[in-house]
């Protein structure tokens, strides 16, 4: 066994590859290897002799085994160093592609009416997309009646039975985000909530998944007018135009009193949107006139304070601006599209500089 120790190391340690390193190790330990051989004779000898050899063939195969991977583990090493040494480069040398990545037009358009908004004080308010139900319909008057909390229209989150926690839900609208803040920071308050929300629809204009920004002003002595001035100068901002005419049209919304959507004027000459102009017009947002329920269920005194709150969907404007036909290419992830509809990464919008030049 010392003869066969010797030989097998010997042959081990002067391997220079891992081919001739597969072949000395089926030649010691393979099934037809001289150590294997040598088990097959255990059976031929007395118990006595079992017990010595035995013990000695499992040790001398171990160490075969273990010089194996250890020359093994150095050869892949050596391998791994020339491979470093051939393939070094000039980590100075300008990149080889000369392609660049582009912002989507979803990123993009929510610079631009995070940009616009701030030019009138209204920082941005997040908030968790996995809601309970409270936050997203009761703390916004929206009744257990209502059909927007059928499971047909909003994703429920599983609950095991037994669970006796509030019902979750993948919030249908960022308004959660409007409550969670006048819990958080009171009145007086001026935010949008832009973010992705969630509802059961998928169509050429509808996505299971679509962003919104919803906008959310309290003060004392606030008014629709003012609601009117801060939608006329985003809409201006945003679509770049001089002038603006607005429609407002009564509605019902469960969070809003007196409530309205809001249309534009518009023109579709030659199959081209033109804001501000012509005898169309065009649902763009809804808005009104905070819920006294509503101020009531974020911790604030509707008896003492007011506000408005409007809300759009980010995608619907960036396809008006942009002219993107279909919106769920906005989550097709095909490059060929976002090369095409992208924006230049380093173009920061901002109203001094222009928002989409």
């Amino acid at each position: 066994m010392d003869d066969l120790k010797q030989k097998y190391l010997g042959q081990i340690a002067e391997a220079d590859d891992e081919s001739a390193l597969e072949s000395i190790r089926l030649a010691a330990v393979g099934k037809k290897g001289e150590v294997a051989l040598k088990m097959r004779e255990l059976g031929k000898m007395t118990p006595e002799e079992r017990q010595t050899a035995g013990p000695a063939l499992n040790a001398l195969k171990d160490e075969i085994n273990s010089a194996l991977a250890a020359k093994k583990a150095a050869l892949a090493d050596a391998a791994l160093d020339a491979r470093l040494r051939e393939e070094w480069l000039d980590v100075t040398l300008p990149a080889r592609s000369t392609r660049q990545g582009t912002i989507h037009p979803i990123s993009q358009v929510s610079e631009e009416v995070t940009a616009i908004f701030a030019e009138m004080g209204f920082s941005v308010a997040e908030g968790p997309r996995i809601d309970t139900d409270w936050y997203n319909f009761d703390a916004l008057n929206i009744p257990g009646h209502h059909p927007a909390r059928a499971e047909m229209d909003t994703f429920y989150m599983h609950r095991a039975e037994g669970d006796n926690r509030p019902p979750h839900v993948l919030r249908t609208h960022t308004s959660p985000v409007q409550i969670r803040s006048m819990e958080k920071m009171g009145a007086p308050l001026r935010i949008i909530c832009p973010g992705g929300v969630y509802r059961a629809d998928y169509d050429q204009t509808h996505t299971p998944m679509f962003h919104q920004v919803e906008g959310l002003a309290i003060d004392k002595d606030i008014s629709m007018a003012h609601l009117k001035w801060v939608l006329e100068e985003f809409v201006k901002a945003y679509f770049e135009v001089d002038g603006v005419d607005l429609r407002f049209r009564a509605s019902h919304f469960p969070f809003t009193e007196p409530s309205a959507e809001v249309d534009i004027r518009c023109s579709w000459e030659g199959g081209t949107l033109k804001i501000g102009e012509g005898d169309d017009w065009l649902e763009i947002l809804g808005s009104g006139m905070v819920h006294p329920k509503v101020l009531a269920a974020g911790g604030i005194d509707p008896d003492a304070w007011q506000g408005f709150a409007f809300g759009m969907g980010i995608d619907r404007i960036a396809m008006l601006k942009y002219g993107v036909p279909d919106l769920r290419a906005f989550f097709d992830s095909d490059l060929r599209w976002l090369r095409h509809y992208g924006f230049a990464s380093l173009d920061q919008p901002n109203l001094h500089g222009g928002l989409s030049r």
